[in-house]
């Protein structure tokens, strides 16, 4: 595209200084090229007109249009609080027309008497239908107005946006745009190229994504835009994943030792699953290729991830490196490190922690050991990466539940070493973004398959509240059996006093239904004092309570085999990592263990998409492919985490996988016959490239 579409939005008729500050700030528009890939994310039929009588909740009709006739007008309140009314008819039903802004500009233009054709959003109440702020036109002007195409876009925009312009104001502006840049939109895939994905020219694409002339050239626009966007998209990657490739500057593992040989034959808590043993044969395959190695490791809650990553530090140990993993919480870090000084027992290798809580001892012995090559194994939380952590040759580095850490915290792990050290991360689900990655083919994936012979598939079930006292029955029969509860409440944030009220409610609630001393019942949630918190959960751990009530704080590192029930109140407010996250808590010993899913009688249809998933599957990837659908991949070469990528205006990598994996190859096979995009033919792309290379200063192939 040239220089033109980079002019300022104010030059294009209808826009002006004001409006362009309010799309600037409502919208992030700017220039011309922006406006230009806002696309409309629905379709309307114009030449469709409706009788008022055929307009109904049942229609489910988002925007509808129907010829009235206005049969008198009204003024309600005061100042702000003014509403104008005009009431329609025609031979089957009346409506009401409502304004709450620009009331002199709409009440010059309305005739009692007149007819005229209205569009707009339907609303009813009781049963009377109703329109605020809808478009009119006389039905002379609309009638005579040619129609290239019935489907008209509708586009995203603001309360404010919608206030000032209304949904024609911002078609009228598309118009005004395309007017000026038609004839100045350059297209960056050559006819050849074009030719052999079948796709149409840009400008086609784009005058057919906002002006569709049929759905047929609405599908094949549709198509060329997504294409273009996983094509710059891949493009990054791939030369990204080329130039990692190339460099062959991966710490080199040759040496099976001590370390590795007398803990796998020696020291191991039981025999690996088959699943196990070749997710270690693929870190060592990774570790002496010569490239940094990219891994991700899936697995379930349980089934022996700790221990492959720790079979994978001794690799690293055994060949002079040092090792460190990065848990995202004080529990988690200590369980780890509590469960590995246990399993290296005798074996000589020295293991020390490190979180923002360590005492000064703690903290001096963890730095002067990781500096001096002492310690050959540091565990820990994000204080891991504080610059007084320096290591004395850090090669490997194992990030465990690797949602729990942002983008930038992670990278900086990269750091600690002038090369960067290989890098597994783990993750008993998938987030959304870590599996969007996957399809774009930028991380190396273990998945251990298997489950230990002892572990039974949890069976989870959802509840409404009006079920609560066949649960308390069911809580009572699992503890005269012996058995442990945890029941969960949603995670306190600082915004939502509610929640801790509702924490408090229900430990009263069940402290009533499960009176002392018969049962015992602790209570832990993350804004309790740290020692606090530790005596509840050793309590629990040690079977002095009967029942845990808790936030979502023991989300991960609690392991309590007899514990095999596992309540979630207010489930519906937990995403689907979380709420699989927790029931992973329980299932951890030889007993048939149970996750209740417990809810309010109102769900959204998100709500109930995720608890019926969790009732159906314990199959973390089936999930995580959920929450993706749901939720949005986040950026992918950026750090945004949650949302669909913002670079990305049309393409979704879940329902667009076919288009995903096409353009992957295209980067690919052009990628090897050009590394450089420096061939004429392909300037195009290499302009491409560089409007989805939004993080240059980051090497994003590294970040999982």
């Amino acid at each position: 595209m040239g220089n033109y579409l980079d002019n300022n939005i104010k030059f294009v008729p209808g826009v002006g200084e004001a409006r362009a500050g309010l799309l600037a700030r409502e919208l992030g528009i700017v220039t011309m090229r922006d406006m230009l890939a806002h696309y409309p994310f629905r379709y309307i039929d114009r030449t469709k007109i409706y009788r008022i009588g055929e307009i109904s909740e049942s229609l489910n009709a988002a925007y509808v249009q129907f010829r009235a006739r206005v049969t008198g007008i009204g003024f309600a309140g005061t100042g702000r609080k003014r509403r104008f009314s005009v009431y329609v008819s025609d031979s089957t039903g009346s409506a009401e027309l409502i304004w709450f802004q620009g009331i002199k500009w709409i009440e010059k233009r309305i005739e009692v008497g007149r007819e005229y054709l209205i569009f707009g959003r339907p609303s009813f109440f009781r049963g009377e239908l109703s329109m605020v702020h809808p478009e009119v036109e006389n039905i002379e002007k609309a009638l005579s107005r040619h129609v290239e195409s019935g489907l008209q876009g509708i586009y995203s925009t603001t309360e404010k946006l919608s206030g000032a312009l209304g949904t024609k104001g911002f078609y009228n502006i598309i118009c005004n745009l395309w007017a000026l840049v038609k004839d100045r939109i350059d297209d960056p895939l050559s006819d050849a190229f074009r030719q052999k994905y079948g796709l149409i020219p840009l400008r086609e694409a784009l005058r057919n994504i906002h002006f569709p002339q049929s759905p047929e050239l609405l599908k094949q626009a549709q198509y060329r835009l997504k294409f273009d966007e996983l094509l710059g998209v891949q493009l990054n990657i791939q030369a990204q994943r080329s130039t990692r490739m190339s460099r062959r500057n991966g710490f080199l593992f040759p040496r099976v030792g001590d370390a590795f040989n007398t803990f796998y034959n020696e020291k191991l808590p039981f025999p690996l699953t088959g699943a196990q043993k070749r997710v270690v044969k693929e870190i060592r395959n990774d570790t002496v290729s010569g490239w940094q190695m990219n891994r991700l490791l899936q697995g379930d809650v349980g089934s022996g991830k700790t221990v492959v990553a720790l079979l994978s530090m001794l690799l690293a140990v055994d060949n002079g490196f040092q090792a460190c993993m990065m848990a995202p919480t004080e529990i988690l870090a200590r369980q780890h490190f509590a469960t590995i000084t246990r399993m290296l027992e005798g074996v000589g290798v020295e293991v020390a922690i490190l979180t923002g809580a360590s005492k000064a001892r703690e903290r001096r012995h963890a730095l002067e050991g990781i500096a001096d090559g002492s310690v050959k194994i540091l565990i820990g939380t994000h204080a891991l990466i504080e610059e007084k952590v320096v290591f004395s040759n850090l090669g490997f580095v194992v990030i465990d539940e690797q949602h729990r850490f942002g983008v930038e915290q992670r990278a900086r792990m990269w750091t600690k070493n002038l090369q960067p050290p290989h890098i597994l991360v783990m993750t008993a689900t998938p987030i959304p973004r870590t599996l969007a990655m996957t399809l774009y083919g930028d991380l190396d994936v273990s998945v251990i398959d298997e489950l230990p012979p002892n572990r039974r598939p949890i069976m989870t079930a959802h509840y409404f509240d009006s079920a609560r006292l066949r649960l308390f029955g069911f809580m009572r029969e699992q503890i005269h059996k012996g058995r442990q509860i945890y029941v969960v409440y949603p995670l306190i944030k600082e915004s939502e006093a509610m929640d801790y009220k509702d924490l408090t409610d229900g430990f009263e609630s069940i402290s009533r239904d499960f009176p002392l001393p018969e049962y015992r019942v602790a209570v832990c949630h993350g804004k309790m004092k740290p020692e606090d918190k530790e005596e509840s959960m050793r309590q629990f751990k040690e079977g002095q309570a009967d029942i845990l009530v808790a936030t979502s704080v023991i989300e991960v590192g609690v392991d309590v085999p007899n514990a095999t029930v596992m309540v979630i109140e207010s489930a519906e407010r937990f995403g689907l990592s979380q709420l699989h996250q927790l029931r992973g808590r329980v299932g951890r010993g030889g007993e048939q263990s149970y996750c209740i899913l417990m809810s309010g009688e109102k769900l959204s249809k998100e709500a109930r998409q995720r608890l019926d998933a969790m009732c159906q599957t314990n199959d973390g990837f089936k999930l995580a492919e959920l929450d993706l659908k749901l939720r949005g991949a986040g950026d992918i070469n950026g750090t945004q985490q949650s949302g669909m990528a913002f670079d990305l205006k049309i393409a979704n990598p879940t329902l667009d996988v076919q288009i995903l994996q096409i353009t992957q190859q295209a980067a690919i096979e052009t990628l090897g016959g050009d590394p450089q995009l420096a061939k004429p033919e392909n300037a195009g792309l290499r302009e491409l490239k560089m409007v989805y290379n939004t993080d240059k200063t980051m090497d994003f192939s590294m970040i999982s």
